[in-house]
């Protein structure tokens, strides 16, 4: 860093000499000279400053922004603290890292924990024992160190978009009365939706580098549980559809689908049926994006794809695991591949992106409304379109990423000083065809390619040093990304 800064000083000195002989110069001689020394200076700027000096000039708003959108159905109240804490707090010592669909004791906890931990990977699991659990979010919500805030993919949404006082937003699902306390004044809900009880979700958070047992975290990233009954159920879906008539929204958001997981396989299938249904009733010309999260069923989320929940939807929203889950569950490109290995290959990534618009978006021959993708991970995002549906996206994967660096370090703007660059420099835009080769300029950082009337914008992320708060992460992105984005009226 101090030799950046000597760098930057010696040009501004030699800048200063050049004005002194300036008259001395031949006229041609002086503006080659200044062009070459000011060109130096701009580049010897960090990578963090020169992307974040683009990002400002790339994000503007749409020219037809939304002014009302109706957000459903998870809500909940998230108990915020440190995971390797509240394991010691429970008397839990480290363990061997196992996966576990389901969660049903404090060792299936601590064994799911550290599996994540180990990788540095987002989860959410149900945990079936309710007493169990009650003990345990009673423990975490009276530890010293713990944080309540706003929970649940719509809540979260929901509340970031409501800092942006044009817009009018609807809030419906499970809403308790800590829950209406925490909400943004500018979030509506619904009577209906309201309840005498919150329901209580756990946030297991840790750092990069830090260690629990033989276990040590290469990021920062958090561990989500909870027993969640009224979301698991999706028990607010028909009254958010109902709700929808008087509100009159211009745009819909939905999450929630994955909640479902810890109900029986019977009532999976038949709550996911009448979801279909009720999403079915939503008015054709308002967009709906769909948020996902963290599943570890794949016939759930072949269900889910196939039985026509993508073809309702216009948008999907998704991080790394949960791109590379669906994958899997419908032997899809790269669908072999058990795990990223540190930051995903854009060129894997870009690839199963294509081939979820090309089976399951709109084409010529396919009526489904899928026609938009913002997939994020730590390094960086890509926003994935049909062509001639949206506009102004390079707006808003910027806007996304410059989200995820301010809410990672609780700061109004980017502080170069406490983020980092850490995509690729170079990257192949696909595995499965002819591939271009991008080299990644921070003065250019949107970076565009097309494929088969697909569009693909891609922009690194600013990572913060010492995240501050990795919850509501992927929701913050997902709604600042749908903030600057305009849908076109087909």
């Amino acid at each position: 860093m101090w030799q950046r800064s000597v760098c930057v000083g010696l040009l501004a000195l030699a800048l200063g000499y050049l004005c002194v002989l300036g008259p001395e110069l031949p006229p041609a001689a002086l503006r080659q000279l200044s062009a070459s020394l000011l060109g130096t200076l701009r580049r010897a700027r960090s990578l963090e400053a020169r992307t974040v000096a683009a990002w400002q000039a790339a994000i503007v708003r749409p020219a037809r922004g939304w002014a009302r959108v109706a957000v459903g159905v998870n809500a909940c109240v998230d108990v915020v603290l440190s995971g390797v804490k509240l394991l010691e707090a429970l008397g839990l010592e480290p363990s061997d890292g196992k996966n576990h669909a389901v969660l049903t004791s404090g060792q299936d906890l601590r064994e799911a924990f550290s599996h994540f931990m180990e990788r540095g990977a987002a989860a959410e699991r149900f945990f079936s024992d309710a007493e169990a659990f009650r003990a345990i979010a009673r423990t975490a919500s009276e530890h010293p160190a713990a944080q309540l805030y706003v929970g649940g993919n719509a809540a979260l949404i929901g509340q970031k978009l409501a800092t942006n006082p044009d817009l009018k937003i609807l809030l419906c699902g499970p809403v308790g009365p800590k829950l209406h306390e925490l909400l943004d004044d500018n979030v509506v809900v619904p009577p209906e939706s309201m309840q005498e009880r919150d329901e209580f979700h756990l946030i297991l958070e840790y750092q990069a580098g830090e260690q629990w047992g033989r276990v040590r975290a290469p990021a920062a990233n958090r561990f989500i549980f909870s027993h969640d009954l009224s979301n698991g159920a999706l028990n607010m879906l028909e009254v958010f559809v109902s709700s929808l008539d008087e509100f009159q929204p211009d745009l819909v958001v939905l999450s929630g689908l994955h909640m479902m997981e810890g109900q029986s396989k019977e009532m999976r299938q038949r709550r996911l049926m009448e979801a279909v249904a009720s999403i079915s009733d939503i008015p054709t010309d308002i967009p709906i994006h769909l948020e996902l999260a963290s599943m570890t069923d794949q016939d759930f989320m072949s269900n889910i794809m196939h039985q026509q929940v993508f073809p309702l939807v216009n948008s999907i929203g998704l991080n790394e695991q949960e791109l590379l889950f669906l994958t899997q569950a419908a032997s899809g490109p790269h669908a072999s591949l058990a795990s990223w290995s540190g930051v995903p290959d854009v060129g894997v990534v870009s690839d199963i992106l294509f081939w979820i618009l090309k089976e399951h978006g709109r084409t010529a021959e396919r009526a489904s409304d899928l026609t938009r993708i913002h997939f994020h991970t730590l390094a960086y995002h890509i926003l994935v379109t049909v062509d001639g549906h949206w506009g102004n996206q390079a707006a808003a994967v910027a806007a996304g990423a410059r989200a995820a660096g301010t809410q990672a370090c609780a700061t109004d703007t980017i502080d170069t000083s406490k983020v980092f660059l850490k995509a690729p420099l170079e990257f192949v835009t696909s595995h499965t065809e002819a591939p271009a080769k991008i080299s990644l300029n921070p003065d250019e950082p949107v970076v565009r390619w097309h494929r088969e009337g697909i569009s693909f914008h891609f922009t690194p992320v600013l990572v913060c040093r010492d995240p501050v708060r990795t919850v509501g992460l992927g929701d913050a992105i997902s709604a600042e990304g749908l903030l600057y984005s305009e849908a076109y009226p087909q």
